[in-house]
Formats: structure tokens, C-alpha cells, sequence
């Protein structure tokens, strides 16, 4: 969302161009929801683009198209579909005029963002909300949201129509996983071996009725009844092992598959989580315990089952081909309703998902922002955030639950009247001499028997087809490239501690503005630089791709004269420490926070840090000392004693290159001295972001960012040697 729009000025809508003149493209309008907060516009483009034909997912589109944070303008949006071929006609008009558009075209909404307009007539319209699904308004509604702009998009000369979908399989999603083809093996045995005693059970009944009745024969009887609970008794435990087997199934591929995903996540680069909201990670990341479950919770067994049905229609065969014939027709006509009931609610359930995720992380904001939400007395506000969120996510399950029953409902009517029908034609050619009493209970039996398990490899069919929904949320997260060259092999010699950027530029997206150009900077080994600038200058951006955290569009980054990218960013990083304005501490105690978890930490070590970051004494001054736990993410501690908790963390891995960003902001001017003068003594190459004075006395260069850029304004000659 939060797309913004520029003042240019678009042209009025004549009044005689009209819906008639549409193209009579044959595609339907696509529904895609955003991935990104900011991507709107791109999710709208991706719909009209498949529409007319250049069917390209958004993750293939987002690949050639940066985004950010901020969103896009319509003047991007209009840059971005000029480069996919389209003409764009940007538009001013009055809400009457909606019906005029040639359809699918853009709407500006709520002033930061951007809908597909489908339909428009004169008692409501019909959008494409990539937020929020598919909506359909009343105009009333629509004068509350639209803001006067639209965007319509012809395919022009360039224009090629493509298919380049990314595939998505649970391979590639989930893995490689230990053990997997053994447990489906000995899965795969006991299913055949539960349909060789399913298909012998109806003999029982027919062979009673039309033997031992008949005959009286209480041996034949005896033989039987011992014979049948035999198998009673084996299919009884062999479901107990397929059950069991299935269970470890479930919990192994669990255990494997949110592993490695979790492990992905881990490596994803920074800007791919600061572009979504924490809900919508959780609720992605959790769709991995949906494709764990639908696959693994009587998946196998159901189409195991399914498959071995056949076998029971050819056995019904043999008792007649007419009562044969109808069961595979219900059978055929559940197939048909399953069908036409599985678009709709496929796009219910991606409705539900995302509104789901929206009110968590509603849920999530409100409680990290307890505090700010009292001190402003806005409980009631955040309530009713989260309140209709809740009502949007409510509304979408009833929408599920309503196709839910009426499929019920027509399955019940199908497969109610087609018994009744079946067990009238089959008693009349058993009075007809043509079936016998125990032929006619053991085909019923057979036709329950396929019914029933025909109909749940149905289900288990639709419910695979479902996974795609989940397959490509988690897509999202499995098939985004890690950072780039995180394990690059070095096996040179330790560099020095000198950091240099070579006329680096970086902007977060394209058609945006520069936050850095050709900035050009170089500090020695064991120089400590006070970067100083007006706030939202790029400063903390310029740390961060120090640090490589945010690889920079053009220029290069070198540590000891070598190109970090050459070094490899997980070996760049164990040399160097740094203390970010938004760091954060994790549960746990303080030691462990300080160590950041190192089993191999001591006491020592962990001490050393804290009084160098001027931290010791509170720690000691505590009840449980460095065991004292730090509460949510800090919570028991108060601003300067996490920030020094953080800076100790910082300091306890003994970097090579210290970055500072704002890391004593939080302290008064004496602990603030302590901090610097500790610091001082550490042979450590420093980068110091700060506005007080003091910090900024304490550096060897001071470096201003201005404009972009970056201008050496002092320089003193006090570099310590090593």
C-alpha cells in the first residue's frame, strides 16, 4: 500500500468515450494480493498485464521492478507499464464518470493506493483490492474511498503477450528431507494390506444370508464368524501401524520442513523483512504446518484408498453393470460439484488468509506498542483497528462455511436420493430372482465402500490443489534469493581493519530518489569517524551498507582493500560489531544477551564487555546479577541499560570494525564519557553516528552527508597504534 500520487496533471474524460470501445480481450481479470506493503501498484499492473495476456507473477515482476517501503507513484506505476508495453492514459474525473472507463484500469484509493477497477454500472462497482481481494461497492461507499484519478492501460505496439510463471514445488519449498521414501514405503504396504481385508469384509454378510441361512449350517457358521474376526483383529492392528507411521511421518517432515525454512528465513536480506508487516511473515510461515498437515494427516491413506476403490468397482461389476453404472455416475456428479465449488472458495480461503494476517499483526503492533498506545489514549482506536480486522477476517470464514454448506447440502441431495434409487432397482431384481438377499446387502456394502472413498480421494485431490494457495505464500519465503555472496570462500590472510567505499550510490527503488550518490570515504585501520548529517540524510543507510546489509546500487565497499562481496558477508562479519538504532535484545538473561547465546561464553569474558560498555555496576546492583532476565525484548531494563547491554554485546565479539549508530543516545553526558573513553582504549576501527558533541570530540575524521555525499570537514592526527 502507501502509494502516493504525484500533481501532474492528467487529462479530463471526454463524455463520449465509452465502455463500448473496450478491447474484447477473452481473458478474466486475475485477483493477486500484495506481497510487500508497498507494492500495490505493482500487484495492480501484474493484474491488468495477465488480463491482456503477459501472465507474469508478481514475484517475476517485482524481480524487474524495485520497489520500496514508500510505495510508488502514479508517475512510476506509469514508467513501469510503459516498459511492459502498455499506453498509459492518466485521468482526472468526477465519480459519475466511473462507468466510462475502458476496463481493467487503475483507481487511485484512499489517497495511498492503487485498485483495479473490473466493472462499473449504475448500482455498484466490482474492484480488484490487491490488500484486500475482491470488493463490490455501492457508490456511496466508493465516493468515501476514490480520489478522483484513474490510470487506464491499452496494450500498445511492444506489448507481447507471455506466460514466465515462476513453478513452485514442495521440493524447492521444503527441502531435502531424511527418511522420506522409506516411511511412504511401509505406508504404502499396510494401505494394501487394510484394502485386501476391506474388500474380503462384505463376503460375510452375503455368504451367511445365502449359505448358513439357507443351509442352517452352524459349522459354516462357526467358520466364518472365527475366519471374519481374524480379519477383524489384523485390519484393527495394521490401522493402529498405518495410523502410527503416519503420526512419525507428520512429525518428521514438521520438524525438517520449518527448519529449513526457518533456516531460509534466516538468510533472506534486510530489506526483504522491513517491506512486510510482521503478521503476514508469521502467517506465510505457518502455511508451512498446512502443507505438513493436509499431506501427511491421512493424505496418503485417503489416496491410497481412492486408488485401490477401483478394484471394488470392477468387484461390483460382477454383480451387475446397470447398479455399477449409477454409483460411478454419483460418483462422476460429485467429481463435477467438487469442481465448481473449488474457484470460489480457493479465492475465499486467499481472502481469509490475508485478512487473517492483517489482524495478527494489528494484534502484534499494538502489543509492542503498549506503551505509546496509553500515553496517547488511543485503546479505543486500536479496538477498532483491530475490531474490523477481525470483522473482515469473520466474514471471510462465514464465506467459506456458507460454500462449505451448500456443498453439503447438494452432496447430501445427490448421494441420499442415489442410494434410495439404488437400493430399489437392486431389491427389484432381487424379487425378480435376478440378486439374492446377501448379493444385494454386500453390493451396498461395496457401493458404500467406493463411495465413500472415492469421494475422499476427491477431497484429498481438491485439498492438493489447495496447497497452491499456501504453496505460493510460502513461496514467498523459500523462492526469494538469500543475500548475495554469504558464502563466498576467503582463504587469504586476516585483512586489516581499514574501510573504504569507492563512489557508492544506493536508492531504494527505482524511479526514486538517490539517498546516496558517488559518496567516496576511506578510513585507516584503528581511525575511529564521526558521521554527522541532518536526520533522513542517509546515515544509518551508509552504516548499513558498511556493514553489508544493504548492497548498493552502484560502487563497491572494500575491508582491508578487498571487496566485502570477495571476502564473503558471513566471513566480513565476524570481524566486525555494531550497535543499530532499532537493535534488539532477545529472552533470555543478560549474560546470554551479552554473549548473544555463545555456548563457549565465560564469566570473564562476559564481565569485560559489561564494564567497558559501563554497564557492570547495574548488572551487579541486580538481584540475580548477569542471570537477571531481560523480559520482552528488553522490557526489564530501562533505555540506557539496554543500550549498554547492546554495546556490550557489541564489544564482547571483538570486532575489527565497531559501527555506532546513535549507540549512546540514550546515556547521560558522564556515562557517555566512560563509554567513549572505554572505546577508545580498544584497537578497533570505529564509525560513529551521532549529533552530540562529545561523541563527535572523541573521533579522529569527522564526515559530513550532505546532499548525498559525503565531505571530510575535520581530521585530527590522534590514531592510536597498534
Amino acid at each position: 500500500m502507501a502509494d502516493g500520487i504525484q500533481n501532474e496533471a492528467a487529462p479530463q474524460l471526454t463524455s463520449g468515450y465509452r465502455a463500448a470501445l473496450q478491447f474484447g480481450w477473452s481473458s478474466c481479470l486475475p485477483m493477486m494480493l500484495q506481497t510487500e506493503a508497498g507494492e500495490c501498484g505493482l500487484a495492480c499492473l501484474a493484474m491488468v498485464a495477465s488480463y491482456h495476456g503477459h501472465d507474469v507473477d508478481l514475484a517475476g515482476l517485482r524481480r524487474r521492478f524495485s520497489t520500496s517501503l514508500k510505495g510508488a507513484t502514479l508517475a512510476r506505476v506509469m514508467a513501469m507499464a510503459g516498459q511492459l508495453g502498455f499506453a498509459c492514459r492518466p485521468l482526472k474525473l468526477d465519480l459519475a464518470d466511473l462507468d466510462q472507463l475502458r476496463t481493467p484500469c487503475l483507481l487511485h484509493w484512499d489517497l495511498n493506493h492503487f485498485v483495479v477497477l473490473k466493472r462499473a454500472d449504475r448500482r455498484r462497482i466490482v474492484i480488484h483490492d490487491p490488500a484486500r481481494g475482491i470488493r463490490k461497492l455501492g457508490w456511496r461507499e466508493v465516493s468515501e474511498h476514490f480520489t478522483g484519478v484513474a490510470l487506464e492501460l491499452t496494450p500498445g505496439a511492444d506489448f507481447a503477450p507471455v506466460h514466465e510463471r515462476q513453478a513452485v514445488s514442495l521440493r524447492a519449498l521444503t527441502g531435502k528431507v531424511r527418511g522420506l521414501i522409506p516411511a511412504l514405503g511401509q505406508i504404502l504396504l499396510l494401505a494394501l494390506a487394510l484394502e485386501v481385508f476391506a474388500l474380503a469384509a462384505p463376503f460375510y454378510m452375503q455368504w451367511v444370508l445365502d449359505q448358513v441361512m439357507v443351509s442352517a449350517d452352524h459349522d459354516l457358521l462357526t467358520l466364518l464368524g472365527l475366519g471374519f474376526m481374524g480379519i477383524a483383529v489384523f485390519s484393527a492392528l495394521i490401522t493402529a501401524a498405518r495410523s502410527w507411521a503416519v503420526t512419525w511421518l507428520g512429525a518428521t517432515l514438521n520438524v525438517q520442513w520449518a527448519s529449513n525454512l526457518f533456516g531460509h528465513l534466516m538468510r533472506l536480506p534486510l530489506d526483504w523483512f522491513e517491506k512486510r508487516h510482521v503478521g503476514d511473515v508469521v502467517s506465510r510461515f505457518g502455511s508451512i504446518q498446512t502443507i505438513q498437515q493436509t499431506l501427511t494427516t491421512q493424505f496418503i491413506g485417503s489416496l491410497l484408498d481412492g486408488l485401490m476403490s477401483l478394484v471394488t468397482l470392477v468387484v461390483m461389476g460382477f454383480y451387475s453393470l446397470w447398479l455399477t453404472a449409477l454409483v460411478a455416475a454419483l460418483f462422476l456428479a460429485y467429481g463435477l460439484i467438487r469442481w465448481a465449488f473449488f474457484s470460489p472458495l480457493r479465492r475465499a480461503n486467499e481472502e481469509q488468509i490475508v485478512c487473517g494476517a492483517r489482524q495478527q499483526s494489528e494484534l502484534l503492533e499494538s502489543i509492542r506498542g503498549a506503551m505509546p498506545i496509553k500515553l496517547a489514549n488511543k485503546q479505543d482506536e486500536r479496538l477498532s483497528r483491530y475490531a474490523n480486522a477481525t470483522v473482515s477476517t469473520v466474514n471471510r470464514t462465514i464465506g467459506i462455511q456458507r460454500l462449505g454448506i451448500a456443498f453439503t447440502l447438494s452432496n447430501q441431495l445427490m448421494f441420499g436420493l442415489g442410494r434410495v434409487g439404488m437400493i430399489w432397482i437392486a431389491a427389484t431384481l432381487a424379487l425378480k430372482n435376478a440378486f439374492s438377499a446377501g448379493m444385494l446387502i454386500a453390493f451396498i456394502a461395496y457401493a458404500d465402500q467406493f463411495t465413500s472413498r472415492a469421494a475422499a480421494l476427491i477431497d484429498k485431490a481438491v485439498d492438493f490443489r489447495m496447497l497452491k494457495l499456501h504453496a505460493e505464500r510460502v513461496a514467498d519465503i523459500a523462492l526469494t534469493a538469500p543475500e548475495k555472496r554469504l558464502d563466498a570462500a576467503w582463504n587469504g590472510p586476516t585483512p586489516e581493519a581499514s574501510v573504504e567505499l569507492r563512489h557508492v550510490s544506493f536508492r531504494y527503488a527505482g524511479g526514486e530518489p538517490w539517498i546516496l550518490r558517488n559518496c567516496n570515504l576511506k578510513i585507516e585501520a584503528g581511525e575511529s569517524m564521526a558521521l554527522i548529517g541532518p536526520s533522513g540524510c542517509g546515515k544509518s543507510t551508509l552504516a548499513k551498507i558498511v556493514l553489508g546489509l544493504l548492497e548498493p546500487n552502484e560502487g563497491e565497499v572494500l575491508f582491508g582493500g578487498i571487496d566485502i562481496r570477495k571476502l564473503g558477508l558471513d566471513t566480513y562479519r565476524q570481524w566486525i560489531g555494531a550497535v543499530m538504532q532499532d537493535d534488539q535484545l532477545f529472552a533470555g538473561s543478560i549474560a546470554e544477551n551479552i554473549s548473544f547465546f555463545d555456548p563457549q561464553a565465560t564469566s570473564a569474558r562476559i564481565e569485560a564487555a559489561a564494564q567497558l560498555a559501563a554497564v557492570h555496576e547495574d548488572i551487579a546492583a541486580m538481584p540475580m546479577g548477569y542471570q537477571s532476565l531481560v523480559g520482552d525484548m528488553g522490557s526489564s531494563l530501562s533505555g540506557g541499560q539496554k543500550q549498554r547491554v547492546i554495546l556490550a554485546r557489541a564489544v564482547y565479539r571483538r570486532p575489527k570494525l565497531l559501527v555506532l549508530d546513535e549507540a549512546t543516545s540514550h546515556l547521560d553526558v558522564e556515562r557517555e564519557r566512560l563509554v567513549n573513553e572505554a572505546v577508545q582504549q580498544l584497537w578497533v576501527t570505529r564509525i560513529v553516528i551521532a549529533h552530540r558533541p562529545e561523541t563527535m570530540a572523541s573521533a579522529n575524521k569527522i564526515i559530513v552527508l550532505k546532499a548525498g555525499q559525503t565531505e571530510l570537514t575535520a581530521r585530527r592526527t590522534n590514531v592510536r597504534n597498534g
